[in-house]
């Protein structure tokens, strides 16, 4: 049997109860991680990816809203400016509705757009659109300027509107 290497979200959100039965106080990590997806501690950027990884595989959104790292020893809340992960890498195979799309994050995750990692498209106040795709859990990733052009050169309408295919489903980006 393999050795797990990576918690899921299922198991942080069951350890962070464990944390709350216990009474476990929350630990003051200093750290964020800005709207780029890069993560910082005590102001300085994290520059070790495999370190960056492994906080990366202990993080959670919790039902507060909030951004937690939780480990079977501690816990604490991280700020997050927009979203913990960005997207730089866009891969398709296919075209039209029988097309499969993958996003990679900066973090070497991979996923693959569809009914468990969807595709949301925010507009700010000045139009422009911040298009997310969901990573795990309630963690999503935001897409990269160029990334996101890309997918805009996928898109086509469905009843009414733009957006792409991927795994048999339409997600829409208006």
């Amino acid at each position: 049997m393999s050795k797990k290497t990576k918690f899921d979200q299922v198991d942080l959100a069951q350890l962070a109860k464990k944390h709350d039965e216990r009474g476990t106080q929350a630990q003051e990590f200093d750290m964020r991680i800005d709207a780029m997806g890069q993560w910082f501690h005590q102001g300085d950027q994290i520059k070790r990816p495999a370190l960056v990884k492994l906080f990366a595989s202990v993080l959670t959104r919790l039902d507060d809203g909030q951004y937690w790292l939780i480990t079977p020893a501690e816990r604490g809340v991280i700020a997050v400016e927009d979203v913990p992960f960005y997207a730089v890498k866009m891969d398709v195979e296919g075209k039209d509705e029988s097309q499969i799309i993958q996003f990679t994050t900066s973090l070497d995750d991979t996923v693959t757009l569809d009914k468990d990692h969807g595709l949301k498209v925010d507009l700010q106040d000045d139009g422009q659109p911040r298009p997310y795709v969901n990573i795990r859990g309630s963690l999503d990733a935001l897409l990269a300027r160029s990334v996101y052009y890309e997918l805009a050169d996928l898109a086509v309408e469905q009843d009414g509107r733009i957006g792409v295919w991927s795994d048999g489903i339409f997600h829409p980006m208006d």
